[in-house]
Formats: structure tokens, sequence, C-alpha cells
């Protein structure tokens, strides 16, 4: 057999060429590509997305006439705060 891309003569059962290292066949697995910044780019918008939430929550927990819109208020700050300290904590391990 005959490498493909130098043309030196090899063995059969050859896996590469020992003059030029090309490989004899395709691989049967890709490598895997590993995308930078994804990660982060979306750890960002979760947390600016719940701070807004938090925000909302916020302005109607203290600006509401009513009883229950203010306690839907709070309650949306209070669960905004925990998922963000969560989000962080989780992202630190």
């Amino acid at each position: 057999m005959n490498c493909r891309n130098c043309g030196t003569e090899i063995a059969e059962k050859a896996l590469i060429c020992f003059k030029c290292g090309t490989a004899t066949a395709e691989a049967v697995h890709k490598p895997v590509v590993i995308r930078e910044g994804t990660p982060a780019t979306s750890f960002y918008a979760t947390l600016l997305t719940l701070d807004l939430i938090g925000l909302v929550g916020l302005y109607l927990g203290f600006t509401s006439e009513s009883d229950s819109t203010r306690l839907i208020g709070w309650a949306l700050f209070v669960v905004a705060t925990v998922l963000v300290v969560t989000r962080i904590l989780a992202r630190r391990r």
C-alpha cells in the first residue's frame, strides 16, 4: 500500500505513514468542537433577566396600593434573589 500523501510504500495494516505521519484512513469519530464564550454569555443573560424580574418585584412591592399585588411583588423579588445567588454559587463550583 502507498501513502495517500507522500506516496511512500507502507505496510497494509499501518495506521499512519512512517515518513510523513498522515493517517491511512479517515477518522471514525470527529473531535468535539468546544465553543468559548457561550456559557459565559448564557450565564450573564440569565443573571440580567433574573435581576430585572427582581427589580420589577421590588418596584411592585414598594409602590402597589393593593396588598395582594404587594405580596406578589415581594415574592418575585425573593425568588429572583434566591435564583441569582444559587446560580452564582453553582458557577463557582
